[in-house]
């Protein structure tokens, strides 16, 4: 799917990561075979399946996969990857992902029934949240703001995973607003990742998200697909072509993948790989379909 979509930047989320990369680049060789190789690659450790040592869902028990700073049966577990045709700057990348979830400002975590000893190590980001600079060929550099949020679901009437997946999404609302100790570098910027949030259906709070859709600094391409459009289900709120994932019932076909440019960038064409009739390799790829957006910097 990759090969046949063919960008010259592509983020990955769901990714395992291991110390030396290896599964990263055995996958890249792949690639470059199909025809769509990616001489750059940036996969630093994220916090899925970090281990922590304390009972950070309460349950009585350590170093199950929910004690983990983001869900992980082991560290690295469903991690995030860029890959690029353009040089990354990956020293100059921001990585915010040892942020506390307590520090964010105007944070939902006071109400997740977090205890004193875990709200002093919680993490904000699940997977990642990352500013990374790609040098473009002409010499400008376009930053990727990348990040990978928790469902909604799987916890209790605290709404632990509801509330931090609500500030995964606004963290972004916080730096775009200035209201971080590190603001953004001036220039084109495009933000994109797994929310794994739909604005109008699903569960979860949506807030934030429905805030960064309608942001002055962002566009929305609304990519589509005719696919996702035949799938729809039944009394679903938002356009069905919009959806870029199929969860089966419930909760079905949601948007939760999202490439969204900066104002400055023009947008020359948009879409979700997902055909009327899904093929093998469409089918078994991932639940998530591909979303692709072509930009040109002005």
């Amino acid at each position: 799917m990759v090969a046949q979509t063919n960008p010259d930047i592509l983020l990955l989320t769901g990714f395992d990561w291991d110390y030396e990369g290896r599964a990263l680049r055995a996958f890249e060789a792949q690639l470059a075979a199909a025809g769509a190789g990616y001489p750059h690659l940036f996969a630093p450790r994220p916090n899925t399946g970090m281990a922590t040592g304390l009972d950070m869902d309460g349950n009585g028990r350590r170093g199950e996969p929910r004690d983990a700073q983001g869900y992980g049966r082991f560290s690295g577990a469903g991690g995030m990857a860029v890959l690029s045709r353009y040089p990354l700057l990956s020293d100059e990348a921001r990585d915010f992902s040892t942020m506390l979830w307590r520090d964010l400002p105007d944070a939902l975590s006071a109400g997740a029934g977090l205890s004193p000893q875990v709200a002093a190590v919680q993490r904000l980001s699940t997977t990642a949240h990352w500013d990374l600079p790609v040098l473009l060929p002409d010499g400008r550099r376009l930053h990727l703001w990348a990040w990978a949020a928790t469902p909604p679901v799987f916890d209790g009437p605290e709404d632990r995973n509801g509330r931090r997946n609500h500030d995964e999404a606004a963290f972004w609302l916080r730096y775009l607003d200035g209201r971080l100790p590190q603001r953004p570098t001036p220039g084109p910027f495009v933000l994109l990742g797994d929310a794994n949030l739909d604005p109008a259906d699903g569960e979860g709070r949506p807030e934030a998200l429905r805030a960064l859709l309608a942001h002055p600094r962002l566009q929305d391409p609304k990519p589509a697909s005719k696919g996702g459009r035949a799938a729809a289900d039944p009394g679903q709120r938002g356009d069905p072509g919009l959806d870029t994932a199929d969860y089966g019932d419930p909760p079905g076909n949601l948007r939760v993948d999202y490439v969204l440019p900066s104002r400055d960038l023009v947008v020359t064409g948009a879409g979700v790989v997902w055909p009327v009739t899904e093929a093998a390799d469409t089918a078994t790829a991932s639940r998530h379909h591909l979303v692709w957006v072509d930009i040109t910097l002005p």
